[in-house]
């Protein structure tokens, strides 16, 4: 299965694809960086259209995604493919693998399968949803008439054209910063540019009402400068202002970086400490379970208003308006507290 794509124009020659940042210029037969993107009888096809890789029932705090529709369920799934070349990659064997497979699924099915779980969202990510926006936004627009929001896990290395095309199904995005943005670690580990592409995406989906939250995965030795860190957080002020939720997140060895030891959690402790110190109200530390920074504070009071162990909440002392239960400061968290906020709700999803 197959379909043409929506976002790319024609320049001569060649296709532009405008689905993210490298806007590969592709003759007949040539296939984009991201491997599943192919030009045919001069149009640009998304060869992934309708195949999933994987699939999962995830709480949408494993996104990360905690000041959004907290404790709810959603359906994740991806297809195989990235823009990026990540040499630490923990989703490998789905996102470097640039072919056009995967189990059948049109968005239709979609849908059905994630009604039969329950769901209260959709989520794209594992690999890099950008690259099969085509097939996200047909499944979200079933997904909104079905009631459900629409979430994605991305790099934001998007085009304008990108964020204007997710616009009309997209509620909420997981933007990942790795290595805090330095540029010589960007090139050598992800193979793409600087921050500059990404803070414009973040810029232009808060303009949209996207809701967003930030994550920076915090690598030893190779990508934990506080210097470059204090450089992107000073971008993200100017653009996102002090509310935007920012999770510092801890390494653990995988694919081409298994020597790299994971991350001390004293580097996580100085990027969250600094991130404060410059302002941010809401500030997290991820990937380790029982740290008390995993939980929301309220800027006013301190008291603790929503405690978490990893992705599972354990206490909740906000009202219904989401308000601190001692001191009534406004806490900016959109949409409701889930019903299955305090159940199990990992399951495998069988396609």
């Amino acid at each position: 299965m197959s379909k043409r794509a929506f976002l790319f124009r024609k320049s001569d020659d060649r296709v532009i694809c405008t689905a993210c940042a490298r806007k590969c210029a592709l003759r007949e037969g040539q296939t984009g960086f991201c491997g599943v993107r192919t030009v045919k009888n001069g149009e640009l096809n998304l060869d992934v259209y309708g195949k999933v890789a994987a699939a999962h029932i995830d709480p949408i705090e494993k996104k990360p995604l905690v000041h959004f529709n907290p404790g709810s369920k959603v359906f994740s799934l991806s297809t195989f493919g990235c823009n990026w070349m990540c040499a630490y990659c923990q989703n490998f064997d789905i996102s470097q693998r640039r072919k056009s497979e995967g189990s059948e699924l049109p968005p239709e099915d979609v849908i059905l399968l994630a009604k039969a779980y329950q769901v209260e969202g959709m989520t794209y990510t594992y690999n890099e949803p950008t690259i099969f926006m085509e097939y996200a936004h047909d499944i979200g627009m079933i997904a909104r008439r079905e009631g459900m929001f629409n979430t994605m896990v991305s790099n934001g290395y998007w085009t304008e054209e990108a964020v204007d095309y997710s616009k009309d199904f997209l509620d909420a995005v997981t933007v990942d910063f790795k290595g805090n943005g330095e540029p010589k670690f960007m090139k050598r580990y992800t193979g793409a540019s600087g921050p500059e592409l990404i803070i414009q995406t973040i810029a232009e989906l808060k303009r949209r009402g996207i809701h967003v939250e930030l994550t920076d995965l915090i690598i030893p030795q190779i990508g934990d400068s506080l210097e470059y860190g204090k450089v992107l957080l000073t971008k993200i002020m100017d653009v996102l202002g002090p509310d935007v939720p920012i999770h510092f997140l801890r390494f653990h060895p995988d694919y081409k970086l298994i020597n790299v030891p994971p991350t001390d959690v004293k580097i996580l402790e100085s990027h969250y400490n600094l991130a404060r110190e410059l302002g941010f109200r809401f500030v997290y530390i991820g990937n380790v379970p029982g740290h008390p920074f995993e939980s929301t504070y309220c800027p006013s009071c301190g008291k603790v208003v929503i405690r978490r162990y990893g992705f599972r909440i354990l206490e909740w002392n906000l009202t219904e308006h989401m308000r601190c239960k001692s001191c009534g400061e406004k806490i900016p968290i959109e949409g409701k507290l889930s019903k299955n906020a305090f159940h199990d709700r990992f399951e495998e999803v069988y396609i």
